[in-house]
């Protein structure tokens, strides 16, 4: 089978499509034709081994994961014994942030992992980047308790993370406010925000308004720039470290206090939140943003563009069926 495969760290060139064995389902598990996956940041950090500390996952001097992808759309080729909950010729989709592989042909992975069927009406390649942003988005949004009372601010909310948390803000009723650039006002309007504020003109910082979670969905503001966003007891979250890495000690910091505090969780994701998603797709309630789409054999311009940072919502690579190029 074809599949985007790195055997050390670097750059976007260290990647190349090339023919490797086949994976053979397991006991338990499901053999996926890959229609669809994403290129995200995640898949950028792993490639490049950076931050440093992800050596310590992924393997010290080179990658012991050759074949990254952590998020897939596709049909059940084959079944492993005892596989119980799906069938030969189910559309699904998932997620595999532990052994990825979806840079591929073909995927193995257990029928109790992240993965539900596609619901009707859906392709591959709206189906592929349903799992990542939003798993992320989703854990931050429940660790911040938010519910129908609440009043969210969201930064950044084009990308994969910001505008899957705009779109289920808005599912449980709450109040958002989204922070964006001139030239896509309107994009996130249509997620469903109330508020946009026009970062390239307004300084969003200065708002008057109250927020009981601002969320950080692209790692560029701080701490200290938001905190008078927030309501007495109001929570601000990033979705990285932050310089010098200090998110995750700012949470231990402001852990027991009763006032502002900060939010930096360890999203896990299950088949509970997989099926959780794909109700919020099946009701309209959210839609996965897509900028552009690679065939597989180009991967390694889509890693480059999603390292450009100017990306809007998600990448997406086909690989059942490859395109004539980006789009």
């Amino acid at each position: 089978m074809k599949a985007a495969v790195t055997t050390r760290y670097g750059p976007p060139e260290v990647v190349h499509v090339m023919d490797v064995p086949r994976p053979a389902p397991h006991a338990g598990e499901l053999l996926v034709r890959v229609h669809a996956a994403t290129v995200n940041r995640t898949d950028c950090g792993f490639r490049a081994a950076h931050p440093w500390f992800i050596r310590g996952f992924t393997g010290v001097t080179k990658p012991k994961r050759t074949i990254l992808g952590n998020e897939f759309a596709g049909t059940v080729e084959a079944v492993g014994a005892d596989v119980s909950r799906f069938v030969v010729g189910d559309r699904v989709f998932g997620y595999d942030g532990t052994r990825f592989g979806c840079h591929a042909e073909y995927l193995a992975i257990s029928q109790d992992a992240a993965v539900a069927t596609i619901p009707d009406g859906r392709d591959f390649e709206a189906m592929a980047p349903a799992t990542e942003g939003s798993h992320y988005a989703l854990a931050y949004i429940r660790a911040a308790r938010v519910d129908e009372a609440s009043d969210a601010l969201v930064y950044g909310a084009t990308g994969a993370i910001g505008s899957a948390a705009v779109q289920i803000i808005k599912s449980l009723g709450a109040q958002v406010t989204a922070v964006c650039a001139s030239e896509h006002l309107d994009l996130v309007a249509g997620l469903g925000a109330d508020r946009v504020i026009d970062r390239t003109t307004t300084d969003f910082t200065a708002d008057t308004q109250r927020y009981d979670l601002v969320l950080d969905a692209v790692g560029k503001c701080s701490f200290q720039q938001c905190r008078k966003l927030l309501k007495p007891r109001g929570t601000w979250a990033s979705t990285d470290l932050g310089p010098l890495s200090q998110n995750p000690l700012l949470v231990l910091a402001t852990r027991f206090s009763r006032g502002r505090r900060v939010l930096f969780p360890f999203p896990r994701i299950d088949q509970a939140m997989v099926e959780y998603l794909k109700r919020l797709i099946e009701s309209l309630q959210f839609t996965p943003v897509v900028d552009r789409t690679y065939p597989l054999a180009e991967i390694v311009d889509a890693y480059r563009y999603v390292e450009a940072q100017h990306k809007i919502g998600n990448v997406v690579i086909t690989i059942a069926d490859h395109g004539d190029g980006p789009r």
